[in-house]
């Protein structure tokens, strides 16, 4: 039983499921929505460019009145929804973070945003990101930061930081990402959530004017259970001939059950990539916990190892990812007037991107094909590769970035996120799950990793992961549980 207010509290197919059945009407839930945003948003600076709150409950009375005429949209019909500021969102302003584009109202939507849409969401506005989507930490120069959602002081990590922080706060039901370097993974980890990076293909990408050499970055779902993760994986998937990468089959294999038999199943542990990695004290103690329960479901679960230099692996990384920001961001870093609103990291991205040559690039790309041949031989005797999904725990929001990983330096801006390049230049499907909380109550995570193209895979072992803990069920932030809004669901 609810009481109106708990409403929030539902995981979004609940919420499908009393909206199809006209249990609830969408402007009841909308406004509820709205209340609940003006409640807990200015906390942590989630939700940016929030449309007017009368467009939206009439948007959302249309959609009562679509129902009432047996119109059903699909599952997302009527249910709020507020998309990554790096997406082009119709007549809602895009900023991508960056002052250059702080009042750019683009007149389309980005491929994602179509197809949210054509489930039946409502777009309610955006969720916070950093400049151009660079670094794992959600600040910038048009919004400012972000904060996690258990403490409110400190970052909810980045790039999608904003979508993190919401849907822990409550302040959506579900919510979109996209990744390069963890930006699914690192902050569904610092706010106790689920992040998926899908394979390669999967979700088409289409915003890029160069769509073969650049296969970095991509769109996924993030969500406070793995079923929700699913569903809108479902949505966000399918071929679409504008990316000519994107993968052929539909997205209905989502919606299927996501029950497994994990008996025999193998899961490989990286851990610190033989101490290559510096982690914060208390990332691998609660990870090493995890692994005790993919045991506890029956896994084998073992101790693995890559045969490859990961420093060439890392600066491999830097050059591809030199080239793809140099690329997207060119145009503006030639143009002085916008050139000065380009945070540092950017220029330094572009600049290092400029005076590569193709051989370098060649040779990046050799590198990472190795990587992916060493990987594809370990899947021969491993079903899945555990690793964390982040080497710190949240620090503060007013850091840019940390400076040192237990004593040792970070030489860039975002080599604390090294964890989450293997994943990123394998192309594989990965999702973060949540492993617990320290001693000062903040969350991390563990990254799984799937052989390519086996999403399901994934998401099934993250699911029975996910009925054994209950992580995220049974551990909501400090402010929801202060607020008594835990309480009323019963």
């Amino acid at each position: 039983m609810f009481d109106n207010k708990s409403i929030v509290l539902l995981e979004a197919h609940q919420l499908s499921y009393l909206i199809r059945n006209k249990e609830i009407a969408c402007r009841d839930v909308m406004e509820i929505y709205l209340d609940h945003i003006e409640t807990f948003n200015a906390r942590v600076n989630a939700i940016v460019s929030l449309r007017d709150r009368d467009e939206l409950l009439k948007a959302a009375e249309e959609k009562d009145s679509a129902l009432a005429n047996g119109e059903y949209h699909g599952w997302l019909h009527g249910i709020p929804f507020a998309v990554k500021d790096l997406a082009l969102t119709c007549g809602i302003t895009t900023t991508r973070g960056s002052l250059i584009f702080a009042n750019d109202v683009p007149d389309r939507d980005a491929l994602i945003v179509e197809r949210i849409k054509q489930a039946g969401a409502i777009i309610i506005g955006k969720t916070n990101t950093p400049e151009f989507g660079l670094g794992s930490q959600t600040y910038n120069s048009v919004f400012g930061a972000t904060g996690n959602a258990y403490n409110h002081q400190l970052t909810a990590g980045g790039s999608s930081g904003g979508a993190a922080a919401a849907l822990a706060l409550y302040l959506l039901p579900i919510a979109d990402g996209s990744d390069m370097m963890g930006s699914l993974r690192n902050p569904a980890a610092f706010n106790n959530v689920i992040g998926f990076r899908p394979s390669q293909g999967r979700v088409p990408l289409t915003e890029s004017n160069e769509l073969f050499f650049n296969q970095m970055a991509y769109e996924g779902p993030m969500g406070r259970c793995v079923k929700d993760v699913a569903l809108l994986l479902a949505t966000l998937s399918g071929r679409d001939d504008r990316a000519p990468l994107s993968l052929s089959e539909t997205g209905e294999q989502f919606t299927e059950s996501l029950a497994i038999d994990c008996t025999s199943l193998r899961v490989g542990w990286l851990g610190d990539l033989q101490g290559h990695l510096p982690l914060e004290d208390g990332i691998l103690p609660l990870c090493e916990k995890a692994l005790e329960t993919f045991s506890s479901l029956g896994c084998d679960v073992h101790k693995v190892a890559i045969d490859i230099d990961y420093e060439t692996v890392w600066n491999a990384w830097r050059t591809l990812r030199h080239a793809h920001v140099a690329h997207s961001l060119e145009p503006l870093y030639s143009v002085p007037e916008k050139r000065k609103w380009l945070k540092p990291e950017a220029i330094w991205e572009i600049e290092n991107g400029l005076q590569l040559s193709a051989m370098q690039l060649i040779q990046a790309s050799a590198v990472r094909t190795l990587l992916y041949k060493k990987l594809i031989t370990i899947f021969e005797n491993t079903d899945y590769l555990i690793l964390p999904s982040a080497q710190v725990f949240p620090f503060d929001k007013n850091t840019p970035w940390p400076q040192t990983i237990s004593g040792r330096e970070m030489d860039t801006y975002h080599r604390w996120m090294e964890v989450t390049i293997l994943g990123s230049l394998s192309g594989c499907p990965i999702a973060n799950v949540p492993v617990g909380f320290n001693e000062s109550g903040l969350p991390t995570g563990i990254q799984i990793i799937g052989r390519p193209r086996s999403d399901m895979a994934v998401l099934r072992l993250a699911s029975e992961y996910e009925k054994a803990t209950q992580w995220t069920a049974k551990n909501k932030p400090g402010a929801i549980n202060e607020s008594g809004l835990a309480h009323s669901l019963f």
